[in-house]
């Protein structure tokens, strides 16, 4: 559901930008570092929103990398932590608990996928 609402509202505001691109045709002069240019201001508006997207789809990407990163290293720090515990002789109640969930949605899975089967 929350997926959908992004979908919608992403495609309302491509809709208001193209519409606003789409009025405002006439020619704009643009200052670059060294030059100035003439160009239709449908291009700036186009090219701005293009740059914009694509700066914070890379600032989204590197962040969901280092989110991945972190997660990994937890996860091999839990690993290590775990086996620790295991050499002292403490129990893991909390991870014998998240096998016996974790082993039931397997097995869960196995029955989803046998009655698959059975159907074709």
């Amino acid at each position: 559901m929350n997926g959908q609402v992004y979908v919608i509202l992403a495609i309302i505001f491509v809709i208001i930008i193209a519409v606003f691109a789409v009025i405002n045709v006439e020619p704009v002069a643009v200052d670059y570092l060294f030059w100035t240019a003439d160009s239709p201001l449908i291009l700036v508006i186009l090219f701005s929103v293009l740059m914009g997207g694509l700066i914070t789809a890379a600032v989204g990407a590197i962040r969901l990398y280092r989110a991945h990163h972190e997660i990994k290293k937890l996860r091999t720090e839990n690993e290590r932590l775990k086996k620790r515990m295991v050499a002292h002789g403490i129990k893991d109640e909390q991870g014998e608990e998240e096998n016996k969930k974790e082993s039931r949605k397997e097995l869960r899975q196995e029955a989803k996928q046998a009655k698959k089967s059975d159907k074709e």
